[in-house]
């Protein structure tokens, strides 16, 4: 169908533009009287078609206003779920939903999303439905959000499945803020710690090794952790670009494995749920996340094999992954899902006693959701406990790398002031 860009007044008198997708150019001065708009302006785009007719239009409206300039175009994980919240408040209000579509557009603030929205309307409107239409962007929308929402449409709840996967967002971006919270401060202060010592070796320390052989003599030797410390600042100075390129290669080289080998993503995942300290909170944020994705979309209607390949895809561990197929096997045959889950080894013996029960009575997804619950507020205990422990652990390591330097440099004063003595 044609596109016909717009300009219209509304009942406040301010001036409004967009891009309707429909029949002829009557179509589109009824639908924009329809939208509460009296159209001023109404031409049809031509030679366009498709989203690229839609892009290059929104492409169009936002450089004249100055905001289609982004380099690298994103959508957060916030806005999405505030977009989420929103609509299914003007759904549940008895707003239609091309109605709500055009009020989330003309309030977001990011244009790169305002133009995502301003498409998934005129796919709509094209005939899709609202999950088609969804699915055609699977790089902001996966399949998570696509089948809740699709399965909301099916069961005539839209309202409610976008609530269910709006809460689902919310504790997701939660969990993931805490634990990432808990993270900066160790990584910070290896960061300062590396700067200091780099800074340190490489500047500082040199200068005393001229120092101490003026005051001491030729013949005189150094205490041999001087020696030591001298050698490691020589060795950094005289290669710090072989060092940096080490340091990066062995990342590179790390990633490399762990994302291009099987064994190797199986051998990293595998210690990230036993390692010590951390391996206990990324269990916890594991087994709360399969729960809470696995229960959201069985309650929102989403048939168990269908959410339990979705859940293997947003597993983000292969070990749990594993485990998620082999209860898939099991569900397919007939069997419950407690036996693979029990196992793996992920889930404790607890979690498996929860699902059994809730498989017996029939409230599965009641029971998941509680699951989820439960071990969310275990991380957020865990994390506050890491994080308690490692301040003082950090403190410690950093004040033994500088304080070691510094007894290095003082032990040949120590040296000259026994001799002086003597």
């Amino acid at each position: 169908m044609p596109l016909f860009n717009y300009i219209a007044i509304d009942k406040e008198g301010k001036q409004k533009e967009g891009t309707l997708e429909v029949g002829s150019q009557n179509e589109a001065i009824a639908r924009i009287k329809e939208m509460g708009f009296y159209p001023t302006q109404v031409a049809e785009v031509k030679d366009e078609g498709g989203d690229d007719a839609i892009k290059k239009a929104a492409a169009k409206k936002g450089k004249k206003k100055g905001e289609f300039n982004l380099a690298f175009p994103t959508v957060s994980g916030k806005e999405l779920t505030q977009f989420t919240r929103q609509l299914a408040v003007l759904i549940d209000a008895g707003l239609p939903l091309m109605r709500g579509m055009t009020t989330l557009a003309k309030s977001t603030p990011n244009p790169y999303f305002k133009g995502i929205i301003i498409e998934i309307g005129l796919t709509i409107e094209g005939g899709a439905t609202f999950s088609e239409a969804l699915a055609k962007r699977p790089k902001i929308f996966d399949k998570l959000y696509v089948n809740m929402v699709k399965a909301g449409e099916i069961g005539g709840v839209l309202e409610i499945a976008l609530n269910r996967l709006a809460e689902f967002m919310e504790k997701s971006q939660s969990i993931r803020g805490k634990v990432k919270a808990a993270m900066f401060y160790p990584i910070a202060v290896m960061v300062v710690a590396v700067i200091i010592v780099g800074i340190l070796m490489t500047f500082v320390i040199p200068k005393f090794k001229t120092i101490f052989t003026d005051m001491l003599g030729e013949g005189e030797g150094l205490p041999e952790f001087t020696e030591l410390v001298l050698a490691i600042s020589d060795a950094i100075k005289n290669n710090v670009f072989a060092v940096i390129g080490g340091f990066v290669a062995l990342f590179i080289t790390f990633k490399l494995i762990i994302t291009k080998t099987k064994l190797g993503r199986r051998a990293w995942d595998k210690f990230k749920l036993i390692m010590p300290v951390l391996g206990d909170v990324v269990r916890k944020v594991a087994i709360a996340r399969f729960s809470r994705t696995l229960g959201t979309l069985v309650s929102s209607g989403v048939p168990i094999l269908q959410a339990l390949n979705i859940v293997k895809e947003t597993a983000g561990n292969v070990i749990l992954t594993a485990a998620i197929e082999k209860v898939y096997d099991a569900v397919k045959e007939g069997e419950t899902i407690t036996k693979p889950l029990e196992a793996s080894g992920v889930f404790p013996p607890m979690v498996i006693s929860m699902i059994d029960i809730g498989e017996e009575t029939g409230a599965l997804p009641e029971m998941l959701v509680r699951i989820a619950d439960v071990y969310e507020e275990e991380v957020d205990n865990a994390v506050t406990a890491m994080t308690s422990l490692l301040e003082p652990v950090m403190i410690v390591f950093l004040a033994v790398i500088v304080g070691s330097i510094v007894i290095a440099m003082f032990l040949p004063l120590i040296k000259m002031m026994d001799k002086l003595g003597q």
